[in-house]
């Protein structure tokens, strides 16, 4: 599948100068806008949401599904929306456990070649649809009160050090990051300790910006927690 996709884009390029592959990026511009208008109009009229993050790989029968179930309808209960991906796998868990919860269930998918179709849990009104990684993660993070982040992948990754590097930044507000299944991102976040930390990368007060967590009752009330101490409001 990879020698395919790079064999068409080889095609689409060929006999074409630097200029004549570049000439339409300006033209792009007005496609993004709409992608950001489009997402700043409905999502601000949700309501305070957590985000929630996973595989897009994770099948019904895991572990880690149930889990996130679990964890959305904790929130939904408490009145805040569910956001994920959109996609499968434990995006797809997230969604339904807010949907069957009755409370407001929130796709934000991306446009991909492979993987990426969006789950049926998604309230009507709120599946949006983007092409551009960088637009939807803008969209994380300005209406997200917390992310809850399962195993996953790159892509869950980049979600998860986006969000640190923002707020150890002061580029958007503090809001909780809670990191779920200790087994799985103890490994990484010793590293962060033992290496980032140990080499002067970054301050011991980095270390309080996530926490990790096990259980689903952890991980919702870690975020009941912050907000029985901090206003909700806007990231930026």
């Amino acid at each position: 599948m990879a020698r395919t996709r790079e064999d068409k884009i080889m095609r689409a390029f060929e006999n074409k100068t630097w200029q004549e592959i570049k000439v339409k990026d300006s033209w792009q511009i007005f496609k993004i806008m709409a992608e950001f208008v489009d997402g700043f109009e409905k999502l601000a009229k949700i309501g305070p949401c957590v985000s929630m993050f996973g595989s897009a790989r994770t099948p019904q029968d895991h572990k880690n599904y149930q889990l996130a179930e679990d964890i959305a309808r904790l929130l939904t209960e408490r009145g805040y929306g569910v956001v994920s991906g959109g996609g499968p796998g434990i995006m797809e868990a997230a969604n339904k456990g807010a949907y069957e919860a009755g409370g407001k269930s929130v796709g934000i998918n991306i446009e991909l070649p492979f993987e990426q179709f969006h789950n049926p849990y998604i309230d009507r009104d709120k599946l949006l649809q983007f092409n551009y990684f960088f637009v939807r993660k803008v969209m994380f993070m300005k209406y997200s009160q917390g992310f809850i982040v399962l195993p996953g992948g790159f892509g869950t990754m980049d979600e998860l050090f986006e969000a640190i590097t923002l707020i150890q930044t002061g580029k958007i507000a503090r809001f909780p990051i809670v990191l779920v299944g200790q087994d799985y991102w103890g490994g990484l976040f010793d590293w962060v300790k033992n290496r980032m930390l140990e080499e002067g990368n970054i301050s011991p007060e980095d270390l309080n910006l996530y926490r990790l967590v096990d259980t689903a009752e952890e991980a919702a009330g870690h975020i009941f927690r912050f907000y029985d101490k901090y206003l909700l409001k806007p990231n930026f």
